[in-house]
């Protein structure tokens, strides 16, 4: 009988420290306490935490509908318990998404609790860089 290598599956997924780099990178993001538990706070709004229960990131949501849809869609990735069932906040399963998918979501909700005149100065600050004419390569010059 002919023994075939199986490849072993390579982790995935994103893990607490990434999930610390990444929302400490946003402007005005700290660490402090919830729930007796590291969360993450913009100012001094609520962020996002992570379970250590079931290594899930608390995410808030645009509203229930929103996450009832996110819960439809994909309910390997996305799940609630009883405590979240009246709040718009689904629980993400830190192993089902990248690092890339983390900071896209990490940067949705940043930009639903930072500050207004934070973004503005941030959007306006990217548009100008966006618009400004590309730099030319220096000419070189004639021997």
């Amino acid at each position: 009988m002919k023994k075939t290598k199986t490849k072993a599956k390579t982790a995935t997924g994103a893990t607490a420290a990434q999930l610390k780099k990444i929302a400490l990178s946003f402007p005005l993001a700290n660490e402090k306490s919830s729930y007796g538990k590291p969360a993450y706070f913009v100012a001094k709004k609520f962020f996002t935490r992570l379970r250590a229960d079931d290594n899930s990131l608390v995410m808030i949501v645009a509203d229930i509908g929103s996450r009832d849809m996110m819960l439809e869609l994909d309910p390997k990735t996305y799940h609630i318990t009883d405590h979240y069932n009246d709040y718009p906040a689904v629980l993400v399963r830190m192993e089902r998404i990248s690092p890339e998918e983390l900071r896209l979501m990490l940067e949705r909700r940043w930009r639903a609790v930072a500050p207004k005149k934070l973004l503005k100065e941030m959007d306006e600050k990217a548009a100008s860089v966006s618009k400004a004419p590309p730099k030319k390569p220096a000419k070189k010059k004639k021997s």
